[in-house]
């Protein structure tokens, strides 16, 4: 304990956060050397004790506070927590950051540096009766004042892990901001305010999560072993020490990738190795299940209702609590896709969370919040098989515990490779919100979130790697009712690669290089199921396995946002050269509830530069005589699922008496169903487009083109023309599906 700074005549309280005889004995050894030279009250931390002492001092009377801080115990010969493979004992280890009571002596004879007496930073009396704003007892407030230093004091010792919000439902509840807003709402629904009140508190109550150090570390080293267990992760850390640097001074908001529920206990290790104080995890109400709610509430889980309909007292709670949390600079983190991705490629994000922070901002609550986009990508996953049968229409299983049992012993059975964690460039709401346009504007500010939520997925998508899993399934889904060698999966992975490295895009497929890389991949996706090997001919032939196309395609999707521009450009050249950039302009219309596409002058840019790519004279070029020549082509693999399944919706559409309403859920059923017919009768490429989820983006593009409320003749001639349209994109998908087949046949000596 550092010594304590007491002017000279200045009494001196003390107040004692101790739980044991023997951190009471610390203490009273630390106290016994720091102020032995003048008389000292000391106290346990307790506003009830506190109240008589503090009406008795004089102004000048100096009030701190001490506690024991334990530093976490490493096993000799172990690995680190944060990183060991996860065992479920891991939990019990996990408790003695601070030992129980009876356990301290021992952990002191074992390692006497492990406690440390700290001492928060000392006020008198009269700064701590200035900062007081009169609700409830001067003693509590001193207390709690206390006991926030004290952690302050705490976080030096034992890294920023343990910084935790204290008191939090009494703390919002007896602000200025949150009696004004309380009594704003009563106005408005003119409704007593002791009841919105009582609403508020109750509500507030359900949200606030207590991230007691303990309980994280219960929780930790339960939970680790579904991730630890089945993948090693490799985090690019590089730009971690900045983000900490900038934590500092402005809090964080982590917006990741959602692909499994463990994706919050990937990143949560990989920042409590870098010393990150607990995230805030907002979590859908539904894992709220006994009795892993109370423990994981206690672990800084924030359950939240996944819909808040018209309670305009959910409302002020959310916007109260986050204000809270962000004006203290402690973290959030939740998933903008509104849940875990069906197809592997980012959903479309939702903004609603993010107009809280928003508001914390604008109304002077937290001076700026920085997004940060975070990549979790999985080089497998378990759970894709039973997101592909929802997408195939089957029931999602509703969680509890024989679902938890069920999905841990899953998780623990075997190996997975590899979970690859990216930060984007962190985004300051600040900035995005003063550049916008009127904020008073409800119509412009939604939009200004909009578009700072698609600047989060681009960011995501960014440092988002090509795995060799998605590299190897691009080449497998490319090649229709056809098995490949070893060396025809090499040939169409290997100018992938070269395209990435070209362009400087992240990727993990170097050891795709080799055959014996390549057969590792293929491997361990036939040990999955995913890929059929046959071997009774002179050599292997590999193939998508029957019905395992939607589990492929979940893989392929979460690499290919990197080759979305070149498949456009190469769906441009098939076009009148004097067409082509409306042509181009047409494509980003028609995929735009599929991909993030940039501003219009951006994509103009990018798109530009991959057609100098297929060559410098495009503009006037034969298109199909510049693609027969292409080293590489990759519309059909990354765009046929999608503009196949708009295929079947746009032609469902146009079947349709244009006076009968779509009701969505029949729609997408009866889309299956036609779908399933199409593909047997040849007119689809591969299963893979027979997504619920790729049919609904599908009719939500017809419904931004006005083609799903009900008309009348003029309707059904709209969606005759888009249809044809879309048909027209599916034939140009078809040409370089056939000119890249005759390549491939060309290039292993076989007859076209």
């Amino acid at each position: 304990m550092t010594g304590l700074q007491v002017g000279d005549g200045a009494s001196l309280i003390v107040l004692v956060d101790a739980s044991s005889d023997t951190e009471r004995r610390l203490v009273e050894a630390a106290l016994a050397e720091q102020v032995s030279d003048r008389p000292a009250t000391v106290l346990p931390l307790r506003g009830a004790e506190l109240a008589g002492p503090l009406e008795a001092a004089a102004p000048d009377t100096v009030v701190t506070a001490v506690r024991v801080a334990w530093t976490p115990r490493h096993p000799v010969g172990h690995e680190d927590a944060g990183t060991r493979r996860g065992r479920w004992s891991a939990a019990m280890p996990a408790l003695t950051r601070r030992p129980p009571g009876p356990m301290q002596r021992m952990a002191l004879h074992r390692d006497p540096d492990r406690a440390q007496v700290v001492l928060a930073a000392p006020a008198t009396v009269t700064e701590l009766t200035g900062r007081w704003e009169g609700t409830g007892s001067l003693a509590d407030f001193v207390a709690q004042q206390a006991a926030l230093a004290l952690d302050r004091a705490e976080r030096d010792v034992v890294g920023e892990r343990v910084k935790v919000p204290r008191h939090v439902v009494e703390a919002i509840e007896a602000s200025p901001e949150f009696r004004r807003e309380l009594a704003s709402l009563a106005e408005r629904l003119e409704c007593p305010e002791e009841e919105l009140r009582a609403r508020a508190t109750a509500a507030l109550g359900g949200l606030v999560a207590a991230v007691d150090p303990a309980a994280v570390e219960v929780f930790t080293g339960m939970f680790r072993p579904l991730h630890s267990r089945a993948w090693d992760v490799k985090a690019d850390t590089a730009g971690l020490a900045r983000l900490r640097e900038l934590n500092r001074r402005h809090p964080l908001v982590f917006l990741p990738s959602h692909r499994s529920y463990v994706d919050p206990l990937v990143l949560a290790d990989v920042l409590t190795a870098h010393d990150f104080p607990r995230n805030h995890v907002l979590g859908g109400d539904n894992l709220a299940f006994w009795p892993l709610g109370a423990l994981a509430k206690r672990a800084g889980i924030v359950f939240i209702r996944r819909s808040f309909g018209d309670d305009q007292v959910y409302k002020l709670a959310v916007r109260e609590y986050f204000a809270f949390l962000l004006s203290k600079r402690f973290n959030l983190e939740w998933y903008m896709e509104g849940g875990r991705s069906r197809t592997g490629k980012l959903r479309p994000p939702r903004h609603g969370l993010l107009r809280y922070v928003a508001d914390a901002v604008e109304r002077g609550r937290v001076g700026d919040v920085l997004l940060v986009p975070v990549s979790i990508t999985y080089d497998q996953l378990r759970e894709v098989s039973l997101m592909a049968a929802e997408q195939g229409g089957a029931a999602k299983r509703g969680e509890g515990l024989s679902w938890l049992a069920s999905y841990a012993r899953e998780q623990l059975s075997t190996p997975l490779g590899t979970v690859h964690v990216g930060f984007g460039e962190p985004l300051s709401l600040a900035s995005a919100l003063e550049a916008g346009a009127d904020p008073t504007d409800p119509d412009a500010r939604r939009l200004t979130l909009q578009k700072v939520a698609f600047q989060v997925a681009v960011g995501i998508n960014s440092v988002t790697p090509a795995t060799a899993t998605a590299l190897v399934t691009l080449a497998l889904l490319g090649v229709r009712d056809r098995a490949l060698t070893l060396g025809q999966v090499r040939r169409v992975v290997e100018p992938l690669i070269g395209f990435l490295d070209e362009r400087g895009l992240p990727h993990s497929g170097a050891p795709l290089r080799t055959f014996r890389g390549v057969r590792q991949v293929l491997a361990t996706l036939a040990g999955q199921g995913v890929v059929t090997v046959y071997d009774g001919g002179d050599e292997p032939v590999h193939a998508i396995e029957r019905g395992q196309h939607l589990v492929a395609a979940f893989y392929r999707n979460s690499a290919i946002h990197h080759f979305v521009d070149r498949a456009i450009a190469e769906l441009v050249m098939l076009g009148d050269p004097a067409d082509r950039w409306d042509d181009a302009m047409r494509l980003r219309d028609h995929l735009k509830f599929e991909f993030f596409f940039p501003e219009r002058d951006a994509y103009r840019e990018r798109i530009g530069a991959e057609l100098e790519r297929l060559d410098p004279d495009w503009a006037s070029a034969d298109g199909r005589e510049v693609l027969c020549g292409a080293p590489l082509l990759v519309a059909h693999r990354v765009l046929r699922s999608f503009v196949d399944a708009q295929l079947v919706v746009a032609e469902r559409l146009a079947a349709r008496d244009p006076r009968t309403p779509v009701v969505e859920a029949d729609f997408l059923g009866e889309c299956g169903g036609m779908g399933q017919q199409m593909l047997l009768q040849g007119r689809l490429h591969g299963p893979e487009s027979l997504s619920r989820e790729l049919f609904a983006s599908a009719l939500q593009l017809a419904r931004n083109l006005d083609l799903v409320d009900p008309g009348r003749e003029e309707l059904a001639r709209r969606r005759q023309d888009w249809a044809a349209q879309v048909r027209d994109v599916v034939r140009r998908v078809v040409v370089i599906d056939e000119l890249d087949a005759a390549a491939r046949r060309e290039s292993v000596g076989v007859e076209p």
